[in-house]
C-alpha cells in the first residue's frame, strides 16, 4: 500500500507531483533545506506528545537559523483529514517544513506497523560507525534525513541500526533512533551531541525512582561489559 503525501499551502491539502511507496520513498523527494518530524498514531488519529514534536520542529528551524511558528490547528487538522481519508488505520506520520516557504509543509503517510516481535523478543542487531557524524545534532534537520538515507543503504544485510560515535569513541545516537545503556544498575545515555527524541523525554520521566540516570555517552569498548541495551524512537518505543 502505497504512502499518501500531500503539500499543505494556505490551509489547503495539494496533490504533490510524485509517487511513493513509503515515507522513506517520499524523503527522496522532499528538499534538503528544511526541518521535519516523525510519529505515530493509535486509535487511528491520536498521537502521543504531537505538540512536544510541533514544538521540536519550531526549535529545529531555530537552531537552522530559521523563524517557524506553527499553525499547530491547521496541521492537525490537515493530518486528521488525511488520516480519516485513508483505510490505514494507524499511520506512521512525517511533517516536513521547507525552509524558505516556512507557511508550506509536506505531509506523509504511510500504515503503521509495530517492530516484529523477533526484535522485540530477541533484540535487535546493530553496528557502530565512526565515519558518519552531524553537523547539527540538536536539530531534526532534512539534510540529515538525506544523509540518513544514503548510509541506511549500506548497512550490511541483516542490521537494523547503526549507532554514530563520536571521535573519542563514545555511543551518541542512532541514524534514527536515541541509545541507552545499563550498567551497574545505572542507566547511561550521550547528554550531549545528540538529537533530544520525544521517547528519550518519556524514558526520563519513567526511569525516576527505578534507576539512575546518568547523562554520559557509553564507550564502544565497554559494549561486551554492559547489563542491557536499548534504542528508543517515536515510532517504535523501546527496542532492546
Amino acid at each position: 500500500m502505497p504512502a499518501i503525501v500531500k503539500r499543505l499551502n494556505e490551509g489547503e491539502l495539494v496533490d504533490v507531483p510524485y509517487r511513493a511507496t513509503s515515507l522513506n520513498d517520499a524523503a527522496r523527494y522532499e528538499p534538503r533545506d528544511g526541518v521535519y518530524t516523525v510519529a505515530n498514531t493509535s486509535n487511528r488519529t491520536q498521537t502521543l506528545l504531537l505538540d512536544a514534536h510541533f514544538d521540536r520542529l519550531e526549535d529545529s528551524a531555530a537552531r537552522s537559523g530559521n523563524i517557524l511558528r506553527l499553525d499547530r490547528r491547521r496541521v492537525k487538522s490537515a493530518l486528521r483529514q488525511m488520516i480519516l481519508d485513508s483505510d490505514f488505520g494507524d499511520v506512521r506520520l512525517r511533517i516536513s517544513v521547507l525552509a524558505n516557504t516556512p507557511d508550506e509543509m509536506i505531509l506523509s503517510i504511510e500504515p503503521f506497523q509495530t517492530p516484529a516481535a523477533a526484535l522485540v523478543q530477541n533484540g535487535a542487531t546493530c553496528i557502530t560507525s565512526a565515519a558518519a557524524s552531524r553537523q547539527n545534532p540538536a536539530a531534526k534537520s532534512s539534510e540529515w534525513m538525506h544523509e540518513r538515507l544514503t548510509l541506511a543503504s549500506v548497512m550490511p544485510a541483516g542490521i537494523y541500526e547503526t549507532f554514530l560515535l563520536d571521535g573519542k569513541g563514545y555511543i551518541l545516537e542512532g541514524m534514527s533512533s536515541n541509545f541507552y545503556a545499563v550498567k551497574n544498575d545505572e542507566l547511561y545515555t550521550a547528554g550531549s551531541g545528540i538529537l533530544a527524541g520525544i521517547s528519550r523525554r518519556i524514558v526520563f520521566e519513567v526511569c525516576k525512582g527505578i534507576i539512575p540516570l546518568r547523562l554520559e555517552a557509553p564507550h564502544v569498548n565497554d559494549v561486551d561489559s554492559l547489563d542491557e541495551a536499548f534504542l528508543t524512537s517515536s515510532s517504535r518505543g523501546i527496542l532492546p
